[in-house]
């Protein structure tokens, strides 16, 4: 019997599960905003990403010490993706440098865990833009397709909506900026101690896609990871020549793994990382990791994540975020900073509905405050009518 079967699953019904959210999610917020900082002309891609992964177990380490058999810290490695590259770049040490350069589209996309809680982000920037420098042209356009494209999302994922309104409203965002979101990417649903949870929200399917992709219903006290990611080019991801180095491990597989090297691997990643994705670049002797995975993946006991592309010359945007559907309101708790002012597009959603939906206030405290000021206005005009008759 496994664990899952023997134990129940332990949900944000309960307060001390939304605390360990929280906790991931707030640390996942400021390590993405110190890495954000660092990504400037010249800054190595292979030091950022050891360096997030470093800042992830720093972060983790420092709560429920006493907790000696908790796992904490990298969910997902820090995946530092430039321009074309869909996902999914966090490469070895041993591999070719890659220096960001002005104008370079970054993808920084990373996931903490504490006691298998995740709290998952993604944020694009581009390298050298501000307010004073503002990014155009076709990646503004693919930035902004993007962020808005997640924005509607958090509005529709909510209980008693259903996954393929999200599908839908996604396509029809992405296509307002003749941008195409990348066929076949898939939201998750987090539970404790996975990534890939059962329901999903699918991207620009295929035909055979929608057909076998299920349709499931948002309930209350369940936690998804909406994960937009937006092209210029096709939206059709092809795997290249880049190395493979972020995996999982699959608990439902069993075999008995012939080969030394591939036993000393997998037995590192049961200890160390249980169910949570890891970077072989994390193992403690990389070159042996390197080849004890194939066999892992060969049977299956280790799920690979491979770098995806997209046609050389064209962008590719992402953003990330957690969130809780609570019974009063859906909560994000991830999230990087996001300042429209910096990107000049020359399209906009002209669907009125979806318009109306984007302005719509997420914060019912906000929303709140909102209709307070209405009603004082209202009062204040009332007033100075009265006053002058």
């Amino acid at each position: 019997m496994s664990d899952s079967e023997s134990e129940p699953e332990q949900t944000i019904a309960e307060d001390v599960v939304v605390t360990k959210y929280k906790m991931a999610g707030d640390m996942a917020n400021s390590i993405l905003k110190k890495l954000i900082t660092k990504c400037v002309e010249g800054a190595n891609a292979i030091e950022l990403c050891k360096e997030g992964d470093k800042l992830i177990e720093d972060e983790t380490s420092k709560v429920f010490k006493k907790e000696k058999e908790m796992l904490k810290g990298v969910g997902f490695p820090t995946c530092i993706s430039v321009n074309n590259c869909v996902c999914h770049y966090s490469p070895l040490n041993s591999e070719k440098e890659i220096f960001l350069k002005n104008g370079d589209i970054v993808k920084i996309d990373l996931a903490t865990h504490i006691d298998g809680f995740i709290g998952s982000v993604a944020h694009t920037l581009v390298v050298g833009s501000s307010k004073d420098n503002p990014v155009t042209g076709r990646k503004a356009d693919v930035i902004m397709a993007a962020y808005l494209c997640s924005e509607a999302a958090l509005r529709m994922v909510k209980p008693g909506n259903k996954n393929a309104q999200v599908t839908g409203i996604i396509q029809t965002v992405a296509e307002s900026f003749d941008c195409k979101p990348v066929e076949g990417m898939l939201s998750h649903q987090l539970q404790q101690n996975k990534i890939d949870g059962a329901k999903t929200i699918i991207q620009n399917p295929t035909e055979k896609q929608r057909q076998d992709h299920e349709e499931a219903e948002f309930g209350v006290h369940e936690v998804y990871a909406i994960d937009v990611l937006v092209s210029t080019g096709d939206g059709r991801p092809r795997e290249i020549d880049t190395r493979t180095t972020v995996y999982k491990r699959n608990p439902e597989i069993l075999y008995q793994l012939k080969m030394k090297t591939s036993r000393a691997l997998f037995s590192e990643v049961e200890k160390r990382f249980g169910t949570m994705c890891f970077t072989l670049r994390a193992i403690e002797d990389e070159k042996k990791g390197k080849l004890g995975v194939v066999e892992c993946v060969k049977h299956e006991l280790l799920t690979p994540f491979p770098v995806l592309w997209e046609k050389e010359g064209e962008f590719v945007a992402q953003f990330k975020f957690t969130l809780l559907l609570m019974p009063n309101s859906p909560i994000r708790i991830t999230s990087g900073v996001f300042d429209p002012e910096c990107y000049k597009s020359e399209f906009s959603v002209k669907d009125p509905e979806i318009s109306t939906l984007l302005n719509t206030s997420t914060s019912k405290r906000a929303a709140k405050k909102k209709k307070k000021k209405a009603a004082s206005k209202a009062v204040q005009q009332a007033t100075e009518e009265v006053a002058e008759a």
